[in-house]
């Protein structure tokens, strides 16, 4: 009986464990930013941020504000604050990238992944996301954890030429 227990509670905490990781911090330690171009811009430190825009996050599947309007080349510390009761996430990309992680969340809502164009916040946290948006155009932001982004949990960043 002990043994049955013991090979129980460590199945429960591989099981536990497997699930923070998918939607834990792991992408957002302190070390040097991982700054890799991608088409919606580049990673980036905060002291390079000029300016902070802050975002809420809420349990009726909404991000408010939901649209921005930045400069090309401007470096934004984004505060994003989750004022629900349930884990939301803030990811950058364009409509397709966002589409396709969003179809891959559903599937696998256990998928872990850290990217520093994501922050996972839990309920009533705060976390910051530091980008510069060196192309114009248009980045999309979303929640991808899996029925979020289906329910309308998206918002647009229209970025302007100098």
């Amino acid at each position: 009986m002990k043994r049955l227990n013991a090979v129980l509670l460590t199945l429960f905490l591989s099981l536990v464990t497997s699930y923070a990781l998918a939607h834990g911090d792991e992408h957002e330690s302190k070390g040097p930013v991982k700054k890799e171009q991608t088409d919606w811009g580049i990673a980036d430190n905060a002291k390079a941020a000029k300016r902070t825009l802050n975002i809420k996050m809420l349990d009726t599947m909404r991000f408010s504000p939901y649209k921005f309007e930045i400069k090309k080349g401007e470096t934004i510390k984004f505060v994003i604050k989750n004022e629900g009761q349930m884990l939301h996430e803030f990811v950058l990309g364009t409509q397709k990238v966002l589409d396709e992680h969003a179809a891959l969340m559903v599937k696998f809502p256990n998928m872990e992944h850290s990217e520093p164009y994501m922050a996972h916040v839990p309920a009533g946290t705060s976390k910051e996301l530091v980008w510069t948006f060196n192309r114009a155009g248009t980045v999309d932001f979303a929640c991808l954890i899996a029925g979020h982004y289906q329910a309308g949990m998206k918002g647009q960043i229209k970025v302007v030429a100098k």
